[in-house]
């Protein structure tokens, strides 16, 4: 084991990929001469070549349409948004394209592509760059959706994504680009779909993906001094939903916390609330609670964004609401 960065892991699983299978080239905005925009390509330019690493105009449609014919003629692409914000300008691409070939050519047709970027709020940076569109992608059939928490997970799971012969969107976080873990030298990967559970408890669970995660267990430790063990499922993809690990977590604790850095409004909380209530209602000793963005832009000043987000006192106010502590 040695530890490393995020951005070193996602690095390593591309370029492992790329010496694997000659099909497999990346794209995007700065991903070659400039070592990519947070520099998870760095270096891949200089050992792939131009032909492999590509440089493209600010056309997010534009390249996103290239890449998804490249995988539908059986390349491999790599995409890179600079942020998923900007993802939306080639969403068409992403879900009347990308999402549906496989089933509109009655299974002709794969088109195994990766489009990998950053999401959610990442400081101050205001309404349009600080938007969480996990749900809006795990909403549509034909994509799998990846939300890694840290480097380990990032690495295998991009590996599997990039193998894999579904479209693949791989949300990162420009804030955990520098968040180091024990990540192995040796090939690994981790199957798409299965959560995980980081911290064992039996007083409540607590659901939650992505950068989030760092909050949710920031809030447990702070409860284990009072005596609450929260048990931490990581569900790592949001479509598809390890909904079995969740569910056994419920039956274990009783009780359920969902956080979760988007709107509150048609959320991944809210379907997991609905299928936890469906599976496990007799199980559960208290209502569901979820904790979310605020329902409104994200603001630019500190303060404002602080109170917008999912935060460890937010977190520990609903656990110890569930647990009949305070209301």
């Amino acid at each position: 084991m040695r530890i490393i960065e995020f951005r070193e892991a996602l690095r390593e699983a591309m370029s492992e990929e790329m010496r694997r299978d000659e099909k497999i080239f990346l794209l995007g905005e700065e991903v070659a001469e400039y070592n990519g925009a947070y520099k998870v390509s760095k270096g891949m330019l200089a050992e792939f070549g131009a032909k492999r690493v590509i440089d493209t105009p600010i056309a997010e449609l534009g390249f996103a349409g290239i890449a998804v014919g490249a995988a539908a003629n059986g390349l491999r692409p790599i995409v890179e948004f600079m942020t998923f914000n900007f993802s939306l300008v080639a969403i068409d691409q992403i879900i009347n394209s990308a999402a549906k070939m496989y089933s509109m050519s009655g299974g002709q047709y794969n088109v195994p592509i990766v489009f990998r970027g950053p999401t959610a709020s990442a400081g101050m940076l205001s309404s349009q760059h600080s938007q969480a569109f996990e749900n809006w992608f795990a909403n549509c059939p034909g994509l799998k959706v990846v939300v890694p928490s840290n480097p380990y997970d990032a690495k295998g799971l991009l590996k599997s994504a990039i193998r894999d012969n579904d479209p693949v969107i791989f949300m990162e976080s420009e804030q955990m680009y520098g968040d180091k873990a024990d990540v192995p030298e040796t090939e690994y990967t981790i199957p798409i779909g299965l959560a995980d559970i980081k911290k064992e408890g039996d007083s409540v669970t607590i659901v939650s993906f992505g950068k989030i995660i760092k909050v949710a267990m920031a809030a447990a430790l702070e409860l284990e001094k009072e005596g609450i063990h929260c048990e931490i499922v990581d569900l790592r993809t949001v479509r598809p939903i390890d909904y079995d690990t969740v569910i056994r977590s419920v039956k274990k604790t009783n009780r359920l916390v969902i956080v979760e850095e988007a709107w509150p409004l048609a959320s991944i909380s809210s379907e997991i609330t609905f299928k936890v209530q469906k599976e496990a209602f007799d199980y559960l000793d208290a209502p569901i609670l979820r904790v979310t963005t605020a329902d409104t832009p994200l603001p630019y000043a500190p303060t404002l964004i602080d109170a917008s987000l999912p935060s460890v006192a937010k977190v520990i106010k609903a656990v110890k609401e569930v647990m009949y502590v305070q209301k």
